[in-house]
């Protein structure tokens, strides 16, 4: 039995599908953890029997508390779905190669520190792409950096707005990221 912890910090659609699509495998969601009290994700998990560690930056920065939370759920891989910090180094470290991030643009375009959410799709548009997408990849020290595992491609047509551009991205997002995830956790 695998065992994945999915980082959230809002509305939690990308952690559904993945809870979704792991109901009745030999994967295990075994813990939600997010920043944010209002944030949605929090009702998905609870709705899923999941349970959930609600973080403060003082002790996910500055204490060890949230790496003993997931040494202690013997976690398999973390899965950032939406997470809006950056993973501190005694996670990287204690799960090098085991981290993994989805981001709503084809990187190295449109990556790094501010660019999540609606900015990348607002800067995708006015830079005046012809196509944009999602990419997968490992988490390392550096924002967006990581090892791609995988790209898929939608079209950004002259009459896309952020918005509609945005709903696209989203449905690569749920279709891809619980595959990838499957793969990646293969033996």
């Amino acid at each position: 039995m695998k065992k994945i912890a999915i980082f959230a910090s809002g509305e939690g659609t990308n952690a559904q599908s993945v809870i979704d699509f792991f109901k009745n495998s030999k994967v295990t969601i075994a813990l939600i953890v997010c920043n944010n009290p209002k944030a949605n994700v929090l009702n998905r998990a609870a709705k899923n029997n999941i349970p959930s560690l609600l973080i403060d930056k003082e002790n996910f920065y500055n204490s060890d508390s949230v790496l003993k939370k997931l040494q202690e759920s013997t976690i398999d891989l973390i899965v950032l779905a939406g997470f809006l910090w950056k993973i501190p180094d005694n996670i990287l470290h204690s799960f090098s190669n085991k981290i993994i991030n989805i981001h709503p643009a084809l990187l190295p375009k449109f990556g790094g520190k501010g660019m999540y959410g609606m900015n990348v799709h607002k800067a995708v548009i006015e830079a005046g792409e012809k196509e944009s997408g999602i990419t997968i990849h490992y988490v390392n020290e550096h924002y967006d950096e990581g090892k791609i595992i995988l790209q898929k491609k939608c079209v950004v047509t002259k009459d896309d707005t952020a918005t509609t551009l945005a709903q696209k991205v989203l449905k690569l997002e749920h279709e891809w990221f619980p595959k990838s995830i499957e793969l990646i956790l293969k033996p």
